[in-house]
């Protein structure tokens, strides 16, 4: 017998095991490895995330529930209400959602470290199950592995793009771990106007404090003087020269991640999204951020 195909979404979204009476999911824009939805049940409003796991891009659902619920008990993220396979449901929160703008915006800075200082030491007091842990540099390997056996249009780039990933992990080590969200796009913050919240945890594993850092500064195009003084508020001391070679070089790698992510998604994602124009973008700031740091930590050969 052949498998039944799989429940369109937005189907799926409406016939939950957890609503009460018939509902009537609306689209919720921004989701890249999913599809959202928000649902209005009785007197209240929830987000639906529909999704399975992404071999291809480490993505696991049960991972991602462990951590929106410990992220929930820690207090940086909504509640998590319902989990059933490919669907995540959690209790809406009534806010704006953060643009690169406000990311680069001074004073939102001490509330935005604050929130990821708390997501990297409280969140392992909360996680329950095996945990995973995101290296950036083993992504991109592994990304470089699957553009291979997908003869991807951008294979002529990977011997360049690999080695420049080898001196990059080289400068970025030895690294304290804490766990980290790994994905903090300005679209992951959200302002209730009382406080910040954090949210989707696709990516969340253990890693180094440089990584998130690296890649808010990369994700919004925070200037090099933001990105440092976002480092300094977060470590409690003044950027030395040690660290700022090392953060840059994180930034660059994070900027490299998400190349090769889009590249990939290129190959493989059903979704509607513009993934080439994607990858350009990425690959021309990934460029300029290693350049950056390579001129102030000249490679040798």
């Amino acid at each position: 017998m052949a498998p039944a195909p799989p429940l369109d979404p937005l189907k799926k979204a409406a016939t939950l095991a957890c609503w009460r009476g018939k509902v009537e999911p609306r689209p919720l824009g921004g989701g890249i490895t999913n599809t959202n939805f928000t649902v209005i049940d009785g007197a209240d409003k929830y987000v639906v995330r529909i999704g399975d796991d992404i071999p291809l891009h480490q993505i696991s659902r049960s991972n991602e529930f462990a951590a929106s619920k410990a992220a929930f008990a820690a207090g940086i993220s909504p509640e998590v209400v319902h989990s059933e396979p490919g669907a995540l449901v959690l209790r809406f929160v009534e806010g704006r959602t953060f643009t690169p703008e406000d990311i680069r915006d001074p004073r939102n800075h001490t509330a935005l470290i604050d929130l990821i200082r708390r997501c990297h030491t409280e969140m392992p007091r909360h996680f329950r199950g095996p945990a995973a842990i995101f290296w950036v540099f083993q992504v991109v390997r592994d990304y470089a592995h699957t553009l291979r056996e997908g003869t991807s249009r951008h294979l002529a780039l990977l011997p360049r793009l690999l080695a420049e990933s080898e001196q990059l992990e080289a400068a970025v080590c030895p690294v304290d771990i804490v766990f980290g969200h790994n994905d903090l796009l300005a679209a992951n913050f959200l302002d209730d106007g009382k406080r910040l919240w954090l949210v989707d945890w696709d990516y969340a594993g253990f890693n180094s404090p440089l990584f998130d850092l690296g890649g808010l500064a990369s994700n919004s195009e925070v200037e090099e003087a933001g990105r440092e003084a976002l480092a300094e508020a977060y470590f409690d001391r003044p950027m030395s020269d040690e660290l700022r070679q090392r953060l840059a070089a994180m930034t660059a790698a994070s900027l490299l991640r998400e190349t090769t992510w889009s590249m990939v998604s290129e190959i493989h994602s059903t979704l509607d999204f513009d993934y080439a124009g994607y990858t350009a973008e990425n690959l021309r700031r990934y460029e300029a951020a290693y350049s950056a740091w390579e001129r102030g930590h000249p490679v040798r050969s």
